[in-house]
């Protein structure tokens, strides 16, 4: 009994301070990316399709423990359920590239247009939009798994959203930003399906076919499970790391217009979030499916949008910064709808 309190108190010490520990984190990328721009140099040559395999390992390091709680018969009960999937494709792809396309026009164009040239925040508008019209693969297995989400729902809505970026993007993107010449990195696209579902899906199912086979599902549940408990959390403070060390040049050199990207990517994030999650509590659906479903809107798959910006509109184009700052915004932001998700969870019987 003592050693049980033991390790609640120390999950409670992780969780209570985490805000503190995102913090330091980005302070210590920031640094180590300015006092050592050869790290960030040395783990860039680490990439391919725009896809930084340093950080791909530390979110399949992160995805794995919640892959290994699925049960995966209750994958195909799933898909018989709906309405989780329902909320999910229809805030994505109905609502959310277009409410990103009016706040941050709304922002860019005229809130700020005495700070921001208009050609500039044109290009800004352009980043916005990339990330709405990219919902997130990889970080939102992260968020299920710090919301206590069902893991085997959350696959089945990111395996939908998959196929649908695959016919959507495009026209979407091509629509709200009158360009004709949309190309999507379908090398980006398919290295992060695979990296961020495939592969840490299959890991998870040979690991507990074995373990369950040799050890028991007593072993399983009960000891190793557990010696997983605070992977996630690790994971993704070393991925922020790596992620801020890459990107310290950029907040240094631009921290005006940062911010001011920021303002309508931060309301666009929570705007979809309360959206799916308020959809999903009037239709009655469980806490573990709500919360997932409303994180996954919320959240962008950034490495499809800067990679798209990039092609588009060039490597030092505002639109590729706006991207970054999209990238920027996201773990803090979402580690806060994630802190809100679990003190709501009384709201869902």
């Amino acid at each position: 009994m003592k050693e049980k309190n033991k390790k609640n108190v120390g999950l409670d010490f992780f969780g209570r301070y985490l805000t503190i520990w995102v913090t330091i984190c980005i302070i210590v990328g920031v640094s180590i990316g300015q006092i050592f721009p050869a790290f960030p140099r040395a783990l860039s040559k680490f990439e391919y399709a725009k896809v930084s395999i340093p950080v791909a390992i530390l979110i399949w390091i992160m995805i794995y423990p919640m892959m290994l709680k699925i049960d995966f018969s209750s994958i195909v009960n799933a898909t018989k359920k709906p309405k989780g999937l329902t909320v999910t494709c229809v805030t994505n792809w109905l609502i959310k590239p277009f409410t990103m396309y009016l706040i941050a026009g709304f922002f860019l164009k005229i809130v700020f247009k005495n700070l921001i040239p208009a050609n500039l925040a044109s290009d800004y508008l352009a980043g916005a939009l990339l990330l709405g019209a990219a919902p997130c693969t990889a970080m939102v297995f992260v968020w299920s798994h710090l919301t206590e989400g069902d893991p085997a729902y959350t696959v089945v809505q990111v395996a939908i959203n998959d196929l649908i970026l695959l016919f959507a993007f495009t026209p979407i993107v091509a629509f709200l930003l009158g360009v004709s010449d949309v190309v999507v990195p379908y090398d980006t696209l398919f290295l992060s399906v695979a990296l961020f579902v495939v592969i840490p899906l299959v890991g998870g199912y040979l690991s507990r076919k074995y373990i369950i086979k040799n050890k028991g599902i007593e072993y399983f549940e009960n000891i190793f499970l557990k010696k997983f408990d605070n992977i996630t959390i690790i994971g993704l403070l070393l991925t922020l790391i790596i992620i801020f060390s890459f990107q310290g040049e950029v907040i240094l050199n631009n921290p005006m217009h940062i911010a001011l990207i920021a303002v309508p990517l931060i309301i666009q994030t929570v705007f979809i979030f309360f959206i799916a999650y308020f959809w999903a509590k009037e239709w009655k659906l469980p806490h573990n499916i709500a919360a997932p479903g409303a994180m996954i809107g919320a959240s962008n798959f950034f490495e499809l949008a800067v990679a798209v910006a990039i092609s588009l509109f060039g490597l030092q184009s505002g639109a590729a910064l706006a991207t970054v700052v999209g990238v920027l915004v996201e773990v803090p932001l979402m580690l806060a709808l994630v802190k809100i998700a679990n003190k709501t969870k009384h709201w869902f019987k």
